[in-house]
């Protein structure tokens, strides 16, 4: 269960802006939030303290990365707590794995995928889905271009 934090205004406020971009200087979010800069930083030290703000992280271009091809896979396993387990542990070990997360639904796990190209898609797929006796299905939907998010033009 989720703990449970009060954030007043002025959280909610910081945390939108530095979702937007948290290289913003104390000085910049202080004018945007109304608050002083000694409180800005008071503040963003309490919310990742409190383990509120995650990670900070820069969004990268996957194509000066060399994977520009991204794709969503959602993936369906025979049942068994042990055999979610075992897929999962092997998601982590693909460097082409950018998010893995276990759902309701027809499917058990979406994947977002960034890779060179679909040639290296099928590889995975290969050696992910195909070689895996558990995995009972499989669907791929390749993105076109991002639309909304951190990568949206």
């Amino acid at each position: 269960m989720a703990k449970s934090v009060a954030l007043d205004r002025f959280d909610h406020a910081l945390l939108a802006e530095m979702q937007r971009d948290n290289q913003t200087s104390a000085r910049v979010l202080a004018d945007r939030v109304g608050l002083s800069q000694s409180a800005v930083l008071r503040r963003l030290r309490r919310l990742r303290a409190e383990r509120i703000i995650t990670a900070d992280i820069s969004v990268v271009n996957p194509e000066y990365l060399g994977a520009p091809v991204t794709v969503f896979a959602l993936v369906s396993l025979d049942h068994g707590a042990r055999t979610y387990a075992d897929f999962a542990r092997k998601l982590r070990g693909r460097s082409e794995v950018k998010l893995a997360s276990y759902v309701t639904g027809d499917a058990d796990f979406v994947l977002t995928l960034r890779l060179e190209s679909m040639a290296a898609y099928a590889q995975f797929a290969i050696e992910v889905f195909h070689d895996d006796p558990n995995v009972s299905e499989y669907h791929t939907y390749v993105a076109m271009r991002e639309m909304v998010g951190p990568g949206a033009l």
